[in-house]
């Protein structure tokens, strides 16, 4: 697994709903939970949550119950997907940076929302997938579990509110920097 000294951990929140999205809404980017770590001391630096103004949905109650934003937070505070992403090139050096995220899930909606809204694709080609990492060096689990199991698994307390990508991208690093010392 090829490696910088810095990996760059995304965790991203999206607009979602208990049942099938409003006629006319999709599922869109709201949150970039960002944080850098050291490889080889797992130390984090440089931890946020870059918050999106979505454009073609809206933040459902199901969304704020699960992630804690609301549209109006997304509204007054929430900036546009390409200025996010240009956060990302020009504070993290996301093309450069090795980068891992919890599952591909992150991995597939960045591409496809640089697509939907015709900006540039934010990352670099190397891209570490934790989930399935932990899966294949766990002794125990040998399976893909969710990031909270794989915390309890290792004994590691959920720092923070889960589904905050500001602070599930420190939990993912957590849980990567062991499988890292395991590799």
């Amino acid at each position: 697994m090829k490696t910088t000294e810095n990996i760059l951990i995304i965790d991203l929140e999206a607009t979602c709903w208990d049942n099938r999205p409003p006629r006319g809404q999709e599922s869109e980017i709201i949150e970039i939970g960002v944080c850098i770590m050291n490889a080889k001391t797992g130390k984090i630096s440089k931890n946020e949550g870059i918050l999106i103004k979505p454009q073609y949905s809206k933040v459902s109650p199901f969304c704020t119950e699960l992630t804690t934003l609301t549209q109006s937070l997304l509204d007054n505070e929430g900036i546009m997907l390409d200025d996010a992403f240009d956060i990302l090139r020009a504070e993290y050096d996301s093309e450069e940076l090795t980068w891992a995220s919890y599952g591909n899930y992150d991995l597939n909606m960045l591409k496809d929302q640089a697509r939907r809204f015709y900006t540039d694709y934010p990352m670099g080609d190397d891209h570490i997938n934790v989930k399935t990492l932990f899966g294949e060096l766990h002794p125990t689990v040998r399976k893909s579990v969710g990031m909270q199991r794989a915390l309890n698994e290792l004994g590691f307390k959920l720092d923070g509110t889960h589904h905050r990508g500001v602070d599930d991208a420190r939990n993912i690093a957590k849980i990567l920097h062991w499988c890292l010392k395991n590799y």
